[in-house]
């Protein structure tokens, strides 16, 4: 993968770590901001738990793939994200949640870089 490539494929990852450690200092700053209110009690404890989780691992997924030069942790980012854009649908689809175009439309540009990344790993590594 060339430089440039991994830059790119690092601005996502950046993104999604900062976004990650804001459930866990800033939640009620960050929960707005992907359209939800901030829960209490302990569903807020899994809103912080589990999103602040998600986004700090799809991040992890993306720096190791891009510092290792291994496709499968590139791959992992792409099925965490890949899932995330098609539950987002079936949760419009099934439960008449509002369809969440752009956050969609993010999920699955970025889920195509990091399969377009990737396969721009020498298959020797």
């Amino acid at each position: 993968m060339n430089k440039i490539l991994r830059v790119v494929v690092a601005l996502p990852a950046i993104l999604f770590m900062v976004m990650g450690i804001r459930w866990v200092v800033a939640p009620a700053g960050m929960a707005p901001e992907l359209g939800m209110p901030l829960l209490e009690g302990a569903a807020l404890s899994t809103q912080v738990g589990d999103l602040g989780a998600f986004f700090v691992a799809l991040s992890c997924y993306i720096l190791i793939g891009i510092i290792t030069q291994k496709r499968s942790w590139l791959y992992a980012g792409a099925l965490l994200l890949g899932l995330a854009a098609t539950f987002r649908s079936l949760a419009w689809l099934l439960h008449g949640a509002s369809f969440a175009a752009e956050s969609i439309a993010v999920e699955v540009v970025v889920t195509v870089l990091l399969l377009f990344a990737a396969s721009r790993i020498s298959t020797e590594n």
